[in-house]
């Protein structure tokens, strides 16, 4: 990989952002290079918060990785007002890094998941009809912090209420949703979709089996290791999305690339639980030709810049 204190002249050349974690980016978006490398296009992969880097030089900045700003969000999203040639903007992660986002999208008419915010200092009590409900903060990545609690349990009940407290002490905001029994079936679908000529595109889908198996115990890592398979999305999947995408501040087409999460409500229909589009994992290993749209996706964005 080239270093990103040489310039080359002549080629267009990319940062994809991602944190020092990661250093050498995430297996899956390396998947990316050699495309990109095959579209004459420079590559660096770049740590966020690298007070060395000249965010200028690059032609294109693509955030992909950079998965621990989130115990930092107000100063990833000041860096990210910094940065000329975002993908995606950051006005844009602005908005999608705080979860409250759902609530626009539902005033939308997008199908959610009912969602209950807990702000810091307020008093807080399980809801009585003990069923079963997921915490988690509003802003936060690869589930950390993140629990399910059975409402009929005392224990859980104790438990859940001393979550969303420890959320508040460290004056994080929380989010209550009733869980859905379904995703333990369904699994959850990830729609993902890349930029082309006349915008968004969708490329391809996974599965993500289930993940939250009971109160949140902490997790060491950046997320939790999913467990991802190939799927294809029904019409119905499709047309959730595109009514999501369609809500989006200041419109989808200027988007490098967008994920729709959705899971079967109750009724079977799906409904919206996350919109990605700050730094989602894209599944590139999961579907033929992944990687290639998504380098022909930055190379249109390229083109919007002048390159």
């Amino acid at each position: 990989m080239t270093d990103h204190h040489q310039p080359t002249r002549g080629r267009p050349r990319v940062a994809l952002i991602t944190c020092t974690e990661l250093a050498d980016l995430d297996d899956d978006d390396r998947l990316v290079l050699a495309p990109l490398a095959a579209r004459g296009i420079t590559v660096d992969a770049v740590v966020w918060d690298d007070p060395s880097v000249d965010w200028a030089r690059y032609d294109l900045s693509v955030l992909r990785s950079p998965w621990d700003y989130s115990s930092r969000r107000d100063e990833f999203v000041a860096w990210a007002a910094r940065v000329p040639r975002l993908a995606n903007p950051a006005d844009v992660v602005r908005w999608n890094t705080d979860k409250r986002y759902l609530d626009r999208l539902a005033a939308a008419g997008v199908p959610t998941v009912p969602t209950g915010w807990v702000l810091p200092g307020e008093p807080w009590q399980p809801p009585a009809d003990h069923g079963e409900y997921v915490i988690k903060p509003a802003v936060s990545a690869g589930s950390q912090d993140t629990g399910r609690y059975d409402l009929a349990d005392p224990e859980h009940r104790d438990l859940a209420v001393a979550h969303v407290r420890r959320l508040g002490a460290a004056d994080r905001v929380a989010m209550v949703q009733p869980y859905l029994r379904e995703v333990d079936t369904a699994g959850e679908t990830a729609l993902l979709f890349l930029a082309g000529p006349a915008g968004l595109t969708y490329s391809h889908a996974i599965r993500k089996g289930p993940m939250l198996t009971g109160p949140d115990e902490g997790v060491e890592a950046l997320y939790k290791v999913e467990e991802i398979t190939p799927r294809t999305a029904q019409p119905a999947q499709l047309a959730v999305a595109a009514q999501t995408l369609a809500a989006v501040p200041g419109g989808s087409d200027r988007l490098l690339y967008a994920r729709v999460d959705l899971i079967p409500g109750p009724d079977g229909a799906p409904v919206l639980v996350e919109l990605e589009l700050t730094e989602p994992s894209l599944f590139l290993g999961h579907a033929d030709g992944a990687a290639e749209r998504l380098a022909d996706a930055i190379r249109v964005h390229l083109s919007r810049a002048g390159r």
